[in-house]
């Protein structure tokens, strides 16, 4: 599993910037071949693509394909099925079946390139409010789903609202996401990225917003948004200090039959001492990283 805090958008048309992408400080980097290019340019940008993917690939990288729906989606994951990626990031993804759909290809196309079945991650792209309201049965579709991620622009068009800086009109499509991927035992979500690219105060605010409902990460589309966004995501100093005194002192009262305890005034249970785990187990990835 790749831990991601920012996973970066490159247009699939434009080769400099897909090459910059990964020198820019995000997690990942994602390979646009859907909304970033025009449909007169589909099949340039699989070629470009296909280029970069051919070439070293310094971070995780994955590749936003059109949808099942589309007419685009079998030459799409033609194009870029192969070994190095990452993962399939499939666009407008409303349905169970839409998911299983794109796994069936991906298999197929696995067996035909000597690829390991299963490898590639699928993250279903939900932008719809039809995608939203399907979240749990799409998070656990298949295997290949590891976390989901949010796709706040279509949302807000199709709900008749608009991004603010408070982000109310978000809170329900972010918490739904965050349910479902619990129930589903995958990966917290990846939040929609923030259209304010030149008011990073606000895209911090932002970040922070989704961490607190419990997304795990945050896609971008601007190397400015790279570093709030990766500390925002990132465990802080505070944080794993309490979290190493949580686990320590679990650790011990549990050896002694205890199952509940007190660490500075606030109970601490098995699912507390889960979470501590995961605090300290994101910080020693991301300092390694």
């Amino acid at each position: 599993m790749n831990l991601c805090r920012t996973l970066l958008f490159a247009p699939g048309t434009e080769r400099r910037k897909m090459e910059k992408a990964f020198t820019l400080g995000a997690d990942a980097v994602i390979l646009d071949l859907e909304d970033a290019v025009a449909h007169s340019q589909k099949e340039q940008a699989r070629e470009l693509v296909s280029l970069i993917l051919g070439g070293p690939l310094p971070l995780p990288t994955f590749v936003r394909v059109n949808g099942v729906n589309s007419p685009y989606i079998y030459k799409d994951l033609h194009a870029v099925v192969t070994a190095g990626l990452a993962g399939i990031m499939l666009a407008k993804a409303e349905t169970r079946e839409d998911v299983r759909r794109a796994d069936w290809l991906l298999g197929l196309l696995e067996a035909d390139r000597g690829l390991v079945p299963g490898e590639l991650e699928l993250v279903p792209f939900l932008e719809s409010p039809r995608g939203i309201q399907n979240a749990p049965e799409i998070a656990a579709a298949c295997p290949r789903v590891k976390r989901l991620a949010f796709g706040g622009n279509d949302y807000t068009t199709d709900t008749g609202t608009y991004y603010s800086t408070t982000g109310e009109e978000l809170f329900y499509a972010r918490s739904r996401l965050v349910a479902a991927a619990g129930a589903a035992g995958i990966e917290a979500p990846l939040d929609t990225v923030c259209p304010f690219i030149k008011d990073v105060t606000a895209l911090r605010e932002d970040a922070l917003r989704a961490r607190r409902l419990g997304m795990g990460g945050k896609l971008v589309i601007h190397p400015a948004q790279i570093g709030p966004a990766n500390e925002v995501f990132s465990p802080t100093e505070a944080e794993v200090a309490t979290a190493r005194k949580i686990v320590a002192a679990f650790e011990e009262a549990e050896a002694g039959g205890a199952g509940v305890i007190q660490v500075e005034g606030k109970m601490i249970e098995y699912p507390v001492a889960r979470r501590a785990r995961q605090i300290l187990r994101a910080a020693e990835h991301f300092k390694e990283s």
